[in-house]
């Protein structure tokens, strides 16, 4: 079978790192899609159009589809059910069709959100109960995608960060503002993450896609990867900080639950079954942060 892997969703954060990981692979033979952000050779493309979906998968064959394209904000899924639906349920839909009548093997990006945060850590057969239209509309997508094909999988990932466009394209990384700028800045010290560099999560989906072809039996429904460093964003705030000898006084802990879409309190994932397959890889976060945050603390 070819190696021929498509990207959707390749202009955004994680997407980016994925794209990037394939085409550092001569292996492979690589596409990436985008709608709002096309550039280098990102192919535009708008997801949630049906026709374009099959035409650009009818025309590729790709034999792997990674489907990283979501809106993943919390708060703004709860402002927008429309644009949801349409970008994380009727797009996977639209994907997963495709896929099928050509025989891709779909990768579904899903999120720990799927969990309501109370009996950590959840392995890949734990029973999802998401607490906000998020968490919601990534197990639709889930459901989507391993209902279309019992050979398709879903990869659930945390919080994540990693080479940005601008400070405020991750949740991680949209901490460093106000404490860049010296200004009081007040981070949850409630919610436990983990924090995970996309190119951490770009570097084993290669090794699973790589897999995929080699022993399809083996690379099928639900996997997990994560760091396993337990951190609030209080402490990622701080962390971040003391990377460039900033000062901390100005972060204030906040000890009560986020305000907004309602968050769950841990949700660390069990990797065991991903680990079982490929070795992954794990960056610290005080080594990851550093080097995605440097090019913004000036000299």
């Amino acid at each position: 079978m070819a190696k021929r892997v498509l990207i959707t969703g390749a202009s955004g954060l994680l997407g980016r790192a994925i794209y990037r990981e394939f085409l550092k692979d001569n292996s492979w033979e690589t596409l990436g899609l985008a709608f709002s952000r096309v550039k280098e050779n990102l192919k535009k493309v708008d997801i949630t159009d049906e026709n374009q979906v099959k035409e650009v998968i009818s025309t590729f064959k790709p034999s792997v589809i990674i489907h990283s394209a979501a809106e993943r904000r919390p708060d703004v899924v709860e402002n927008n059910p429309t644009g949801t639906q349409q970008l994380n349920i009727q797009a996977t839909e639209h994907i997963c069709q495709a896929a099928k009548s050509i025989g891709a093997w779909v990768l579904y990006i899903s999120t720990d959100y799927v969990f309501d945060g109370t009996s950590p850590p959840y392995n890949e057969d734990a029973k999802p109960n998401p607490l906000n239209k998020y968490g919601q509309s990534k197990l639709e997508g889930e459901k989507i995608t391993l209902g279309a094909s019992s050979e398709n999988s879903v990869l659930r990932v945390p919080i994540l960060y990693g080479d940005i466009e601008y400070l405020s394209e991750s949740a991680v990384t949209i901490l460093f503002e106000n404490i860049l700028a010296g200004k009081e800045s007040i981070a949850s010290d409630y919610e436990i993450k983990y924090p995970t560099h996309c190119a951490d999560i770009a570097y084993t989906i290669r090794q699973l896609a790589d897999k995929r072809l080699q022993i399809p039996e083996k690379v099928c429904g639900v996997f997990h990867w994560t760091s396993n460093e337990k951190m609030t964003k209080y402490l990622m705030s701080v962390a971040m900080a003391s990377a460039f000898s900033l000062d901390t006084k100005n972060i204030i802990p906040d000890k009560n639950p986020s305000k907004g879409a309602p968050r769950p309190y841990d949700t660390h994932l069990s990797c065991e079954k991903m680990e079982a397959i490929v070795s992954g890889r794990r960056t610290l976060f005080s080594d990851g942060i550093k080097l995605v945050l440097e090019p913004y603390v000036k000299k």
